[in-house]
């Protein structure tokens, strides 16, 4: 089965500066794909360039077989779309925007009701539906945003930060309306918020000045902090010393950094040697000295660690 997303070698030049610079992926029914970068990396650019809001210099992109500049009305039907910013209307109702939205998507008479009564549940925003949009924080026009994005249910969906602005519950509600649509399309979005990648994408890639950076899954991206398979430890402060020392002569940790005290304990972090998972003798050593520990926790890793080095990297060259 082809892709469902297809770039290959895009590039967009701004005069002499070159904002995308010969990206090619790929992304299949099922993915969700967090695309990262920091400012000015080129994200937006990319993504305007996928849903054709803005043309290539060079290279082409493929949503579902058609080719965007080729053939757009064909491609623009089958994409969802929330841009940075999500611009509206201001003087229209949320209910009104989507009938008018629908209407450009070919649907009328009960099919646009049912349409925007059914996205108007999905991003949960009825109790605002009768107000004017100018008059909705920004969490609330960032759903209308997103509303917009879905209400033809597209096999395409490309979000540029879905969660700007919104607060932890609504966050919470966005995260679990995109895992539920996630099965059945390809979703790209665009995220600062690095929890995000772990809580609802399947792939990652890191994009910094204007080139792909790294391409893998979130776990795989975790593993490269060193922080992967680190082992945090709280203590009572009469025993941290003793601890300190008896673990820090394991044969796989290589360096033990200090925290902030937490609720009275003290508290210091195990980095494991490369390659090395240490849970478990940390354990029996903790169980053999018999400290009284008031926290083990395992580490996965850091993605803002992974993410820093990366770019930083990738920008000092």
């Amino acid at each position: 089965m082809p892709p469902m997303i297809e770039i290959r070698n895009l590039t967009k030049r701004f005069g002499p500066f070159t904002a995308v610079d010969n990206v090619s992926f790929q992304v299949d029914r099922g993915e969700v794909l967090g695309f990262l970068g920091p400012n000015g990396a080129g994200k937006s650019t990319t993504m305007k360039m996928l849903t054709g809001f803005l043309h290539p210099t060079s290279g082409s992109a493929q949503v579902c077989g058609h080719d965007i500049l080729e053939a757009p009305l064909e491609a623009k039907k089958v994409i969802g779309y929330l841009p940075e910013g999500a611009p509206l209307y201001p003087d229209m109702t949320p209910r009104t925007f989507l009938e008018f939205i629908a209407e450009v998507r070919g649907f009328s008479g009960a099919e646009k009701t049912r349409r925007v009564d059914d996205v108007i549940a999905k991003v949960n925003i009825a109790n605002v539906a009768s107000q004017r949009i100018e008059t909705l924080s920004k969490g609330f026009k960032r759903r209308v945003g997103l509303a917009q994005a879905i209400l033809h249910d597209p096999q395409v969906l490309v979000l540029d930060e879905p969660t700007d602005g919104l607060d932890p519950n609504q966050k919470h509600e966005v995260r679990n309306l995109i895992r539920a649509m996630a099965k059945e399309k390809v979703i790209v979005l665009s995220t600062h918020i690095l929890e995000e990648v772990e809580a609802v994408c399947s792939r990652t890639i890191i994009i910094a000045r204007g080139k792909v950076v790294i391409d893998c899954t979130p776990a795989e991206l975790a593993a490269r902090s060193r922080y992967h398979n680190a082992v945090t430890v709280s203590v009572a402060p009469d025993k941290a010393n003793a601890a300190r020392q008896g673990l820090a002569q394991l044969d796989g940790v290589q360096s033990i950094e200090d925290l902030p005290s937490k609720n009275g304990s003290t508290q210091f972090v195990l980095i494991p040697k490369p390659k090395r998972s240490i849970a478990v003798e940390v354990g029996q050593k903790v169980r053999e000295a018999r400290w009284e520990v008031d926290e083990l926790r395992v580490e996965n890793g850091r993605l803002d660690e992974v993410f820093r080095e990366l770019t930083q990297t990738t920008s000092s060259n």
